[in-house]
């Protein structure tokens, strides 16, 4: 499945005019990177790809729409699928993006 552009747009919208942003093909979706850290990508298999604090992974997975991504048959803290429903406002997005977007920045540029 190809990633959602009309997501990609919307991720796109809110980091537009953030430091360091740039785009890239990655994982089947389109990744949005922050100082050459990947924050969120639009998901080639629907939804979105969040990097966030290992540490935060079950408080974040609290949340309803929100899991561990599996890579390689393995659940991977730090590493959250967010689901079409989590983030069908803007705000829900804006506050997801975010999460992204601030553990980006706390890793060192590449």
């Amino acid at each position: 499945m190809a990633y959602d552009t009309v997501l990609a747009d919307r991720i796109r919208a809110l980091l537009s005019g953030t430091a360091e942003f740039t785009e890239k093909k990655m994982f089947g979706g389109l990744a949005f990177l922050i100082g050459g850290n990947m924050a969120v990508s639009a998901s080639g298999s629907g939804g979105m790809l969040l990097r966030a604090d290992p540490a935060a992974s079950d408080e974040l997975c609290a949340h309803p729409g929100v899991e561990r991504a599996v890579m390689r048959g393995r659940s991977m803290d730090g590493w959250l699928r967010v689901d079409e429903d989590a983030i069908d406002s803007d705000d829900d997005l804006r506050r997801w993006v975010t999460v992204g977007v601030e553990y980006a920045r706390s890793l060192p540029a590449k």
